[in-house]
């Protein structure tokens, strides 16, 4: 018998698939899963929102980020761009 997988789990190895950047067959031997299983996920989920569920706050933690970068290219001038 195949390997569980918890919702979330599956949930999130498709916002990786699909956002991240990186190319399928690297996501699925990041996440320790068979290629054909993520795209199966991924074609199973995809009219799904990538950003709902856990991850609501997202623009609050974005202005937290910005935040963040604005004081440390305040406090070292070298890492501002431009």
């Amino acid at each position: 018998m195949g390997t569980r997988y918890t919702d979330e789990f599956r949930g999130d190895a498709v916002r990786i698939a699909t956002t991240s950047g990186l190319t399928r067959p690297q996501a699925a031997s990041d996440l320790g899963i068979w290629l054909s299983t993520l795209n199966n996920w991924v074609q199973k989920h995809q009219h799904d929102d990538p950003v709902s569920g856990p991850y609501e706050d997202v623009e609050k933690e974005n202005e937290r980020l910005r935040k963040d970068v604005r004081l440390l290219r305040e406090e070292y001038p070298c890492w501002s761009s431009g």
